[in-house]
């Protein structure tokens, strides 16, 4: 069989030279992020059994990241670290195809659309516009699966993988059930996404600057050393922003977490028993090392898989240089 006929084998292509940002640069971009954010956050599962374990309990975890690791193990076996990682796994292989090739592909339609000049003097108004489309568009699809994932955290003995945890919370919460959590992860995930990019970009133009270099003049391994750097900067700001969201994200997905009725009543009952300073710090070192280690995973991974497609990464140039 040729080459050319294997499956998979026209993302491995290299892009022709007078069709840079054309549908296989979109395609292999989505495919980096899908990859970039399934390695990353399945690594990290274990930080964020712990994490979502501290949210969900803070008085009986008490004792930080590494105490609440040694506890989880110590009561439950080391594979409990391990809960929910099918459904990290897929659920942000999905999330992250859609946010990464959504963020190339809007921000280099505002580019074509403004002209290079207007898009460098307006590059974080469109980081921050084409991130928050991106997630939006993303979340749809991740929402399901990360309830899945925070049931099965909260609960070890709910089910016994993903597939059965569908299962399951589709016959006791219907439909609506997978999307309980939905405004949260909006809450959470568009701040977050927002800051890691224009952070982020930010970031890596000023290393960039300080250096007196495009990306263009260094090597594959200084670009990313470069990706890497920025990529913890904007980790850390993104965790900070997103923080409570995300605890609001964790308890509204624990059964008869907020009492019964409407979404909005039950966040709000949830928001004023946990309070506005436990929401903002309670589990936020562990998400800090978790997010800064990610986020510079993702930026890093999306690069070298960009690179071994065929493809370059965009970046936002000065016409005046």
């Amino acid at each position: 069989m040729a080459a050319q006929n294997l499956p998979g084998s026209v993302l491995l292509a290299p892009s022709p030279v007078d069709t840079k940002h054309d549908l296989m640069y979109y395609l292999k971009g989505a495919a980096a992020g899908g990859i970039c954010c399934s390695i990353t956050h399945g690594a990290l599962c274990p930080v964020d059994v712990v994490k979502t374990r501290v949210q969900l309990d803070p008085i009986r975890y008490n004792s930080g990241l590494i105490g609440g690791m040694r506890k989880v193990v110590a009561e439950e076996g080391a594979m409990a670290l391990t809960t929910g990682l099918g459904a990290t796994a897929f659920g942000y292989f999905i999330q992250g195809w859609f946010k990464f090739g959504g963020v190339e592909f809007f921000k280099i339609k505002a580019v074509e659309t403004l002209g290079e000049e207007k898009a460098w003097a307006n590059k974080t108004g469109i980081y921050l516009i084409s991130a928050a489309c991106a997630e939006t568009i993303a979340d749809v699809f991740l929402c399901p699966l990360e309830a899945v994932r925070i049931r099965a955290v909260s609960d070890p003995e709910f089910c016994d993988g993903l597939a059965d945890g569908f299962s399951k919370m589709l016959k006791a919460d219907g439909i609506g059930g997978f999307y309980s959590g939905f405004l949260p992860i909006l809450a959470k995930q568009v701040p977050y996404t927002m800051t890691k990019f224009a952070v982020q970009g930010a970031a890596a133009d000023s290393i960039y600057a300080s250096m007196g270099k495009s990306p263009s003049d260094l090597s594959s391994s200084a670009n990313l050393g470069v990706s890497l750097g920025s990529g913890v900067i904007a980790g850390v700001a993104a965790a900070i922003i997103s923080h409570p969201a995300d605890t609001l994200l964790s308890k509204i997905n624990k059964k008869g977490a907020g009492g019964d009725g409407a979404m909005m009543a039950r966040l709000m009952n949830i928001a004023k028993e946990t309070g506005f300073v436990s929401l903002c710090t309670v589990g936020l070192l562990p998400r800090c090392v978790m997010i800064g280690t990610l986020t510079a995973g993702q930026f890093g991974i999306f690069d070298t898989v960009m690179s071994a497609l065929g493809a370059s990464k965009f970046h936002f140039h000065n016409p005046n240089e």
